[in-house]
């Protein structure tokens, strides 16, 4: 079979799977019967919740309707419905399933909503604000969650103003039956005014109080608000070298007569090292293999230092990196790494020394600003047309430096189901030896991820990638620095820098400019198995701008096994326009989705 109808075919099952009655949507445990409005039906059949599993007896029926029947109640009262009724019951007919009639009832509505200051009542202003918290006008539907999100943010909103001690009292909420009102009554506590002293560290660590210090963000004589608090306790989970991590107000017994009180943190360390271990394969890459050492707070600033390794066929590498959290600035990170390499690839071979310190920005929980700067020296053996084809050997240095954008709105790293990711990137280059030559190298990726359920069983996801180099020449740019693309990675079904130019002996030749399409339906059978159909195209240009001229596409299908942490992928890819060197088809091994 081709690969076209391969991939035609899988598509095909795929849909079949979908509609197959085995993987039909569950069927509610129990049928809700009764005049309800659609909104709360659909919530009681949301508690209700499914079950793909048939009505054994009319005992199981019975259970399964008294189980329904209290879950409906519960969502009557929290929606207001506090006169309703729930019947369950079996029916004679059919398969006798479960089922519960409910007559819902008047809709009790919200009357005379108070608080009630516990002593030292607070001032008029610290009231007013209370009150406006509330947030329930009398005729509202008396729903539990508005009565209870009051209270919530009622004490929300003293402590901000920083009332750190705030407490509240048993709440009392009476249900008239009689006028169907509901009356809730707040016992609130304001305490006294706290300001924020210094840290007081309770670890045995090996973090030095000074840098610990600087990651406060108030000053002595701060008023309190708990978002300071819990800020600090994040900028410190965030580091990653902690088992455990807790920030707290110390007792009011350890403040001072002008509120001053200082903040207790604790910290565990996690375990000092971690050995780290993984393993891809590909039938046109080889096997490879890496490994990694980590010390972690080695200096006190929250630090992760290691030794790494890689042994593969094409990339190999021994190396070590130190990165710092909280560099110079909160949010803000510093990573060093030194490398020496070995690349052997059918367009070049390559060995070198590399240098690289890169700074890392987090402007939020979605988006990273990196600035970097690397320092290479590479000795390249590569093939060139001259117009014959001819070995070069070039020893180079080569300066570069990076501006990297990226915004991830994803799920999850490894096995993202819905939301989108954007990495950019741009990197002026200067090289000397044999030729200088500057340039600046361009390239942006983006992927989308499209649930085509509520449970994201079946989702559609695609990716597409360009790059430009500007200002640089074919024969300028060293091999290792062009575009290529073909492999695991890229466009799969082809050997790994099999898609473009090729010299009159077939060998790679890359380009300056690169465009890449990918589209996958990944289809979860069981929670731990799933299966994809996808499709790959890729093109490479000899000039700066996008050349389809040799658009290259590859199709397959794969299976995914989700190890709890993310997917372990097994992909089959065929080629459908196959040179002479590419395989009829190409097999990938590796951990996490291929994008």
């Amino acid at each position: 079979m081709s690969g076209s109808r391969l991939f035609l075919a899988t598509l095909a099952g795929l849909a079949l799977l979908a509609s197959s009655p085995a993987l039909a949507a569950p069927q509610l445990r129990a049928q809700v019967r009764g005049e309800l409005p659609a909104e709360l039906r659909t919530r009681i059949e949301t508690a209700i919740g499914a079950s793909d599993r048939p009505v054994k007896n009319r005992f199981d029926a019975r259970q399964r309707a008294n189980a329904a029947a209290e879950e409906a109640s519960a969502v009557l009262r929290s929606e207001g419905y506090y006169g309703s009724r729930v019947t369950p019951g079996v029916s004679d007919e059919g398969d006798g399933g479960a089922y519960i009639t409910i007559v819902a009832g008047p809709l009790f509505r919200i009357a005379e909503p108070r608080i009630e200051w516990i002593e030292p009542e607070p001032a008029a202003e610290l009231q007013a604000l209370g009150r406006g918290e509330l947030r329930l006008e009398p005729g509202q539907a008396g729903r539990a969650i508005d009565v209870v999100s009051a209270e919530a943010r009622i004490l929300s909103a003293i402590q901000k103003e920083g009332y750190a001690d705030a407490f509240i009292g048993p709440r009392e909420v009476i249900v008239d039956h009689a006028d169907q009102t509901l009356r809730p009554t707040y016992r609130i506590s304001a305490g006294s005014l706290v300001k924020l002293a210094a840290l007081k560290v309770e670890t045995t660590g090996g973090t030095r109080p000074d840098w610990l210090a600087a990651l406060a963000p108030w000053g002595s004589g701060d008023l309190y608000t708990p978002g300071a608090v819990l800020d600090l306790e994040k900028r410190l989970v965030e580091t990653g070298v902690y088992d455990q991590v807790s920030v707290s107000l110390a007792p009011p017994e350890e403040g001072d007569s002008d509120g001053l009180r200082p903040v207790v943190v604790t910290l565990t360390d996690r375990k000092p090292h971690r050995l780290e271990a993984g393993a891809s394969y590909a039938s046109s890459e080889g096997l490879g293999a890496d490994m990694r050492w980590s010390h972690f707070n080695r200096f006190g600033y929250a630090d992760t230092s290691a030794v790494f390794g890689r042994a593969s066929t094409i990339d190999s590498r021994l190396g070590v990196e130190i990165t710092l959290p909280h560099w110079r600035r909160l949010r803000q990170s510093l990573t060093g790494y030194a490398a020496v390499f070995n690349r052997e690839t059918s367009a070049y071979d390559e060995t070198g020394l590399e240098l690289r310190a890169d700074v890392e920005r987090k402007r939020s929980d979605v988006a990273f600003l990196t600035a970097g700067a690397a320092l290479e020296y590479t000795r390249t053996r590569e093939r060139a047309a001259q117009p014959l084809v001819s070995v070069i050997e070039r020893d180079q240095l080569i300066g570069s430096l990076l501006g990297a954008l990226a915004l991830d709105y994803t799920d999850d790293v490894l096995n993202p189901r819905t939301g989108w990711r954007v990495d950019v990137r741009g990197e002026p280059t200067v090289l000397t030896g044999g030729v200088t030559l500057s340039y600046f190298k361009a390239s942006a990726q983006g992927s989308a991820y499209l649930p085509l359920d509520a449970d994201r069983r079946t989702v559609i996801a695609g990716r597409v990638k360009a790059g430009s180099i500007l200002g640089g020449t074919i024969s300028g740019v060293p091999a290792s620095r062009r575009f290529y693309a073909g492999g695991g990675g890229s466009v799969r079904g082809y050997v790994y820098q099999g898609i473009g130019p090729h010299l009159q002996d077939n060998t790679p030749r890359g380009g300056l400019s690169l465009v890449e399409v990918s589209g996958e339906v990944r289809r979860n059978l069981t929670p731990q198995w799933g299966i994809v159909a996808f499709v790959d195209a890729g093109a490479v240009g000899l000039s700066a701008e996008p050349d389809f001229v040799d658009l290259a596409v590859g199709v397959g299908l794969g299976v995914r096994y989700d190890l709890g942490f993310g997917p372990i992928r097994f992909d089959l890819a065929f080629p459908l326009d196959r040179r002479s060197d590419d395989p009829s088809y190409q097999i990938y091994v590796s951990i996490g989705q291929s994008f």
